[in-house]
């Protein structure tokens, strides 16, 4: 089971895993722990994460990044309108009225959902986890929500401060719009995040250089981190707000704070170090890796939550970040009734029961009751249909039992309903259960217990037993800004899709670049290592037609199925490939007539040695000898042959003689003669000499001498008289 953590940021993305030695933050196949959070749609397949970012200026209008902020939004929101200017992509409205991305993707108008851009990135991250872990991913967890944060404050927002200073500057000194070039915008956006990250580690002046930056002119500019804390004064007084909310939040005071980490990229900017740090009146920690804590976080509590990890004993209690109420009308017409079910900061994973009294369906509307603290203007979180409900066989209102529940991931939902039905029975007299309700919609209900009678009742009067009867109820859930099942399917199934479709581009690529590599290093060679084993290099290279398979390459072959690519391939090294074995065969062709001669004097040696009558082969029967001495013999004649044969053989030529020829003689004789050489001498077993005793019939053991018990290996304990004896294994300490 694979425990996984996502951290999917503004700009980047980290993902972290636990494995037997702790966690650990891995890289992606750009040997790189932090792969940008940006999705490329091309005309054959997408690109995600280093491989997307790179098109961040070639294919702009179709690079898509920083949508995390879109979730949850429709497009009527006037924070998506307000940012939709600043977009070098478009965005458009959504049948459901959410935000989506329009984008050119295989060469047609697409219009992607937020959710689905935020799977392909996830889709990305779960691969390059897998990778790391070689095995599949199922279960990961991901960060979202903060106890106490401004959304609108980031490093992002210090980017947008140098580009509008850039784009002023760039507008008086060189005269250029550059707002109205995409491509340029975003050159400029890569510009200003390096200064930025640079003034964080030098005060003095930066400049700033962009060589051909719109209408083939050169551009440059200078800031330093004095100046730039200026200009973001207003960004920098939203740094404490956050803080004093968390601390009120808490319940704690400054001085009950032991210590502060920071963790972040955004964190690393000097000023916003210094206003955290005099906020506290502390030093600051950073023990912990800025950017990758968050990741490593993600793991340690799938970890935690996972049956496959021990983990030592620790804890992580989540909250409700936001109040949550439930709205109704009421059962005795009084209008809307409302409850607070959950109130800010509440223990999460919970889950609360409450009774309603029905004779007929009813709408549970879930909402956030602080809609100044929430950070998108519709609180609505949804709305929770409790279905089949009917009175009782008396025409009394049914009591109705509601669980409501936020989940491990925070997530709001209407659990389960249950209608409990009374029943009476004439049957059997037994003693009366009672049941008393606190409230027409309250909490709790009390019971009587059924040995207890009421002190006005006759001991031996008697009632009908009362039975309840429990019924599972169904419910319709409308959540406001989920996916409806048929849609969600919908995404998967077009997921899959692009996977397939990514996953033909790359072979296809992969073809194409096999052919490509093949020419160029077949041109190379035929003038290196190959040239001496090729009898005219240049008609070998008209038959090759290196020089036209390249040009083809870069036009004709430019776009052409995979197939193509292998067919063309399989030309060429129908030419190259004897060139290519001749080489091969003339670079292991001595060292396995090395191998075979070698043996060839082992046997040698081994007759030489039989022959002076060695006392070590004195057991092995004379024909065997001389059977390996004619093996051994006709070796050599067969190598001595084919050595001199091919010495006389031309390069440009197929050898007469291959490697696996020969290394099948060299095996066809271990096999001959090995058995004979390491033949064993047979063992030579003395007469065992009776004792008297034994002569005459068993005997007990204490009736023996003690030299012969000493002789037969009886061991004597010297400290424990135990009949049998303990072999001691170490422990291990598998801690």
């Amino acid at each position: 089971m694979s425990v996984v953590g996502f951290d999917v940021g503004f700009m980047n993305c980290y993902v972290a895993v636990a494995r037997a030695g702790g966690i650990e933050t891995v890289a992606n196949e750009y040997s790189d722990r932090c792969t940008p959070a940006c999705v490329s749609f091309g005309p054959r397949n997408r690109s995600i994460g280093a491989a997307a970012k790179s098109q961040v200026v070639t294919n702009c209008k179709n690079t898509v990044q920083g949508f995390k902020r879109f979730h949850g939004r429709a497009f009527s929101d006037p924070y998506v309108q307000c940012l939709k200017n600043s977009l070098v992509y478009d965005i458009a409205q959504m049948p459901t009225g959410t935000t989506g991305i329009k984008v050119m993707y295989m060469e047609e108008e697409k219009v992607f959902s937020i959710e689905q851009v935020t799977a392909m990135l996830l889709t990305k991250l779960k691969e390059t986890a897998e990778n790391a872990l070689k095995k599949p991913v199922a279960d990961c967890v991901v960060s979202v929500l903060a106890t106490a944060c401004d959304p609108e404050l980031g490093g992002k927002d210090f980017d947008e401060v140098l580009v509008k200073y850039f784009c002023e500057e760039f507008g008086k000194k060189y005269k250029l719009d550059v707002k109205s070039k995409p491509r340029a915008l975003v050159r400029l956006y890569q510009e200003c995040e390096k200064l930025k990250k640079l003034m964080s580690a030098n005060s003095s002046d930066l400049p700033l250089n962009i060589e051909c930056f719109m209408n083939d002119v050169d551009v440059s500019g200078k800031l330093n981190r004095g100046h730039f804390e200026e200009m973001c004064v207003d960004i920098l007084a939203r740094v404490e707000p956050p803080l004093q909310s968390l601390l009120e939040h808490a319940k704690l005071k400054k001085e009950d704070i032991y210590a502060v980490e920071i963790v972040g990229g955004a964190s690393r900017i000097p000023a916003v170090k210094e206003r955290i740090s005099k906020f506290f009146g502390k030093e600051l920690s950073t023990t912990l890796n800025a950017d990758e804590a968050v990741a490593r976080g993600c793991a340690l509590q799938c970890a935690i939550l996972s049956p496959a990890f021990k983990v030592r004993e620790f804890s992580i209690t989540d909250i409700v970040p936001y109040p949550i109420s439930l709205k109704w009308h009421s059962a005795a017409d009084e209008g809307l009734s409302d409850c607070e079910v959950f109130p800010k900061n509440h223990a999460a994973p919970f889950s609360k029961v409450l009774t309603f009294y029905r004779k007929e369906p009813f709408s549970l509307e879930a909402y956030y009751n602080c809609p100044n603290e929430l950070l998108y203007p519709d609180p609505t979180i949804g709305q929770f249909l409790i279905q089949k409900v009917v009175p009782q066989a008396s025409g009394e209102s049914s009591k109705v039992k509601v669980k409501v529940r936020v989940n491990i991931h925070g997530i709001f939902s209407v659990s389960s309903a249950s209608l409990v039905e009374v029943q009476k029975s004439d049957e059997t007299e037994e003693p009366m259960e009672t049941e008393q309700a606190t409230d027409k919609d309250g909490e709790t209900n009390t019971e009587e217990s059924k040995s207890e009678k009421k002190s006005d009742q006759p001991p031996q009067a008697k009632k009908p037993k009362v039975k309840t009867k429990v019924l599972e109820l169904p419910i319709e859930n409308s959540p406001q800004w989920q996916l409806a099942d048929d849609m969600l399917n919908l995404f998967v199934e077009n997921e899959g899709k692009m996977i397939m479709q990514d996953k033909l581009e790359k072979e296809r690529n992969d073809a194409k670049n096999n052919v490509e590599e093949y020419v160029y290093d077949m041109r190379d060679k035929l003038h290196g290592m190959l040239e001496k084993f090729v009898k005219n290099v240049q008609s070998l290279h008209n038959k090759f037609n290196l020089e036209d398979t390249e040009n083809w390459l870069y036009e004709d072959g430019e776009d052409q199925p995979k197939q193509v690519y292998i067919d063309k391939l399989a030309e060429l090294k129908k030419l190259g490939q004897p060139i290519q074995e001749r080489y091969t065969e003339a670079e292991e062709r001595p060292k396995v007539f090395e191998e075979l001669g070698k043996q060839i004097q082992q046997y040698m040696k081994f007759v030489e040695a039989y022959k002076m009558k060695e006392e070590q082969y004195d057991h092995l029967d004379e024909a065997d000898v001389t059977k390996v001495d004619k093996l051994a013999s006709d070796a050599m004649m067969w190598m001595n042959s084919n050595m001199n044969q091919q010495s006389k053989q031309s390069l440009t030529v197929d050898p007469s003689v291959k490697v696996k020829d020969i290394q099948a003689k060299t095996r066809e004789l271990f096999s001959a003669c090995n058995p004979i050489v390491t033949k064993p001498k047979p063992k030579v077993e003395l007469p065992k000499e009776d004792t008297p005793a034994e002569q005459n019939g068993p005997v007990n053991e204490q009736d023996k001498p003690q030299e012969e018990t000493a002789d037969k290996g009886t061991i004597e304990n010297t400290g424990n008289p135990t009949s049998e004896t303990t072999e001691s294994k170490p422990e291990m300490d598998l801690d």
